[in-house]
């Protein structure tokens, strides 16, 4: 408060400090729940699986084993990613078909955190990276880039999950 110069009208000096104290108490609880959630022995050993697929941090594992629950009730990777809302929808007639937006009927947290973690986990991982360039040299958008990474890794996510086993980075020769 000190560097405020005496210009600045008092509530505004008040503001800041009641903002300020908000955040501490937001980012303490939420650091709090997330050292809670890591050591509950139920979780523990999901988390740390799927934690071994490179790009995958805690938050994004400790969001996919509590958003999806069960992963066996996903037959396939398709019906994950159309759960996770990164499938578009499908409008055909006539015999010509078009793709539509993305589906409104989504768990749009588990989107938007995947999408999130799309844009930074080729940065962690050949294998997306790898995705993200293909996807740009077909389409040039990045948004496309993005989602196709997304998907990418929910496949990831999804197969570790289900097979209880660490991911293990193989060669695609």
């Amino acid at each position: 408060m000190e560097s405020l110069d005496d210009d600045t009208p008092r509530t505004v000096k008040e503001l800041l400090v009641l903002t300020r104290s908000n955040y501490e108490i937001f980012d303490s609880g939420q650091k709090r729940l997330v050292k809670e959630l890591e050591q509950n022995e139920a979780l523990r050993e999901r988390i740390e699986r799927l934690m071994s697929i490179p790009g995958v941090g805690v938050v994004t594992a400790l969001t996919w084993a509590l958003e999806i629950g069960d992963p066996n009730r996903f037959p396939t990777v398709k019906d994950a990613q159309s759960y996770c809302g990164l499938c578009a929808g499908r409008d055909e007639s006539a015999g010509k078909s078009k793709r539509g937006p993305l589906s409104k009927q989504r768990n749009a947290h588990l989107q938007t955190m995947l999408v999130e973690a799309a844009k930074l986990a080729p940065r962690h991982n050949p294998q997306l990276a790898a995705a993200h360039q293909k996807e740009m040299e077909r389409s040039s958008n990045p948004n496309r880039a993005t989602l196709a990474v997304a998907r990418k890794l929910v496949a990831y996510l999804l197969c570790v999950d289900k097979s209880g086993e660490k991911f293990e980075l193989r060669d695609s020769a």
